[in-house]
């Protein structure tokens, strides 16, 4: 059997064609690295020196076994380096859920950081609302996820990333299109798109809440669970809607955007994760979600 520690000493032997040599850039006596070579030799069954007492020299299976040994070093090398990436974090993949709406901006500005900071990281995506993906994390189908809200089902880590402000889609034209800021008074009573209660749960239930507190009820209308469609129902006149801000990202025409007036409502996105993962990539990832926070990251609000 070949062993690694025969290659290099092979190596060694090879580049400096003297064993004295070879063995001080081993760190090692000459008798044992003679015998390593010896080894080497009766494992391959070939000579690949040419030894007398005044030189030494590559026999042509030598030459040619040299270029192999050499390559073999270098990728047990890299194999090295590889396993201790993937052990202390530095390299592995990662699953991460996440939520529509948060695909607007906050992730893919994060994943473009993450490429650069992270590149021998894999960050495998998985769309999923915040209830699916806290399941998913308890049942370790994810590393970590974007959600919405906590769930106290489930003891899940959790890190407030971003806390945007809610504002009023309106179509343009439309007469509340003529308000700089829109609240609860203007839209009672008034035609209204709303989230969905099953499919949009998190923002229904803000939204409806919030009405509630203000003692108003629009004319709710449609029920609807992605925020692209509640735009299009808003862009065709059908109504208003409370969206968040980072709706804007998607840009659609014929739809304005009014600030939310006489009340604080904001829709939080947590990063969330199992204490007890034992992927060595999450506590790095989600270091590197920390740095990108604090140094004060477009579309992260802590």
């Amino acid at each position: 059997m070949i062993e690694l520690n025969q290659l290099r000493c092979f190596v060694a032997v090879a580049e400096e064609l003297h064993f004295g040599r070879a063995a001080k850039r081993l760190f090692m006596t000459q008798p044992p690295l003679s015998r390593q070579i010896q080894l080497l030799e009766h494992a391959l069954g070939i000579a690949l020196l040419e030894r007398s007492s005044r030189q030494v020299r590559l026999t042509a299976a030598g030459e040619r076994f040299l270029r192999d040994a050499r390559h073999i070093l270098e990728f047990s090398a890299r194999a090295e380096q590889a396993a201790q990436r993937v052990a202390h974090g530095g390299a592995g993949r990662i699953t991460l859920g996440f939520t529509a709406v948060s695909a607007y901006r906050m992730i893919p500005v994060l994943l473009a950081h993450a490429a650069h900071a992270l590149p021998d990281v894999d960050v495998e995506l998985r769309e999923m609302v915040s209830t699916v993906q806290i399941d998913a994390l308890a049942s370790r189908m994810l590393d970590a996820g974007f959600v919405r809200q906590r769930a106290a089902r489930h003891p899940l880590e959790y890190r407030l990333v971003q806390r945007e402000p809610m504002l009023v889609a309106v179509a343009q034209g439309a007469p509340l299109a003529a308000y700089e800021r829109i609240g609860p008074d203007e839209l009672d009573r008034q035609p209204f798109i709303a989230y969905s209660p099953n499919e949009g749960k998190y923002f229904h239930d803000m939204i409806s809440g919030m009405f509630a507190g203000a003692g108003r009820l629009p004319n709710y209308l449609h029920y609807v669970g992605q925020t692209h469609t509640i735009l299009g129902l808003v862009r065709a006149g059908l109504g208003a809607a409370l969206v968040p801000a980072s709706a804007r990202e998607l840009h659609v025409d014929g739809v304005v955007f009014r600030p939310l007036a006489g009340v604080d409502v904001a829709a939080e996105l947590y990063l969330a994760w199992r204490a007890d993962n034992d992927n060595p990539a999450l506590p790095v990832f989600n270091a590197m979600v920390e740095r990108f926070l604090t140094e004060g990251a477009d579309g992260g609000i802590v």
